[in-house]
């Protein structure tokens, strides 16, 4: 009796909706161009539905990589292009911009505490602490929002944070 050889499992390639779906987690990742790519394999197949909405996605990854830098002057105009980077995860331009905002008025409360967020959410917890604690001794409200931010959960746990946000509780 002759043994037959296994040949190598062949990866079949991806469908027209794993591809679909693979490029939506991306799109939604704000990962555009990768997003695109897929988009553009998702048009082939013969499910329509799906090439058609391939078509909409690219258009609208091509609209927002076609999206010319804003023209930013103020203090407020690069917090509140700070803020979007943040809440789009892209914490490197954010900062960016906070630093300009700090160079503009280096004691703005506001620019202190997304500085802190974009600190906590890069795991920099010793930067959360000093630009959380500037923040809130300039504007003391600044201590609730905080409390209540989940954007500093990966650093709240951490006794100088507790300190800092809950001052009542810190034995003397």
């Amino acid at each position: 009796m002759a043994i037959k050889k296994k040949s190598p499992a062949v990866a079949e390639p991806p469908t027209q909706l794993q591809l679909f779906d693979r490029a939506i987690q991306l799109f939604r990742a704000q990962n555009l161009p990768q997003a695109r790519e897929l988009f553009v394999q998702a048009i082939s197949g013969d499910q329509h539905a799906i090439s058609q909405a391939a078509r909409v996605h690219i258009n609208i990854c091509d609209r927002r990589l076609a999206k010319p830098a804003p023209n930013l002057s103020t203090l407020e105009d690069h917090y509140n292009y700070a803020v979007e980077r943040i809440n789009a995860r892209d914490i490197a331009t954010a900062r960016h911009h906070l630093d300009l905002a700090q160079g503009i008025d280096g004691n703005a409360d506001h620019v202190l505490y997304a500085q802190a967020v974009c600190a906590s959410l890069s795991g920099d917890s010793r930067n959360a602490y000093e630009n959380l604690k500037r923040a809130i001794e300039i504007a003391p409200s600044n201590r609730l929002a905080a409390r209540q931010d989940a954007d500093f959960a990966a650093v709240a746990q951490q006794p100088s944070m507790q300190q800092l946000l809950f001052p009542e509780k810190t034995p003397f």
